[in-house]
């Protein structure tokens, strides 16, 4: 899966190295789980807020709700996506010992 030796965390350029890589990873469902999960935070609050008591013939609260419900599953994704990858890129041999635990 992953062709490159693991990261070189002893230094501080690997470290940001590190940190800029595990940014990269699983972005669009941590970042579409974030913006559902702050869109419905504000629509559970408008209508005590701003006076708001009908979208679309829904209640706020009950889409922002559902809204929030919808980005409980993305950000899950993105975190087991980002373990995943940071447990395959840290093994120093990851395959073998796959292999070895197939055997066994």
């Amino acid at each position: 899966m992953f062709d490159h030796p693991p990261p070189n965390l002893s230094t501080k350029a690997g470290r940001k190295a590190w940190r800029h890589e595990l940014r990269m990873v699983a972005v669009r469902p941590r970042r579409w789980g974030l913006w559902l999960l702050t869109l419905g935070f504000l629509l559970l609050l408008s209508p005590s807020a701003i006076g708001l008591h009908s979208l679309w013939g829904w209640s706020p609260s009950l889409i922002g709700l559902l809204l929030m419900v919808g980005a409980t599953p993305l950000l899950i994704a993105g975190a087991i996506l980002r373990r995943r990858y940071v447990r395959g890129r840290l093994s120093t041999n990851g395959r073998a010992e796959n292999l070895a635990s197939q055997n066994d």
